[in-house]
């Protein structure tokens, strides 16, 4: 009767405890900042909470680019933001 707990994450913008599945994952890697869909990619990775509002405002006030000590480049929030609405279209 093993049954796994659940998992939490902390999100870098709200700093609110959440579960992983409520999260996304961006990962600092030798080539760049990316968006790691599946978050088992190596390397310095943060969270952040899966809400259109969240997102644009860790663009605004540049909030990945201090997590994660590097440049976050426009086109990794807009694949979020994509993949926000892919997943509420899915539903």
């Amino acid at each position: 009767m093993n049954q796994k707990r659940p998992v939490y994450r902390m999100c870098a913008v709200t700093r609110e405890k959440l579960l992983k599945s409520d999260l996304y994952r961006v990962v600092k890697t030798p080539k760049g900042v990316v968006f790691d869909s599946k978050q088992n990619i190596s390397g310095r990775g943060v969270y952040i909470k899966k809400d259109l509002k969240t997102i644009e405002l860790a663009h605004s006030k540049k909030l990945l680019n201090r997590s994660l000590k590097c440049e976050v480049g426009d086109e990794v929030y807009i694949v979020l933001i994509q993949e926000l609405s892919k997943e509420r279209r899915d539903r």
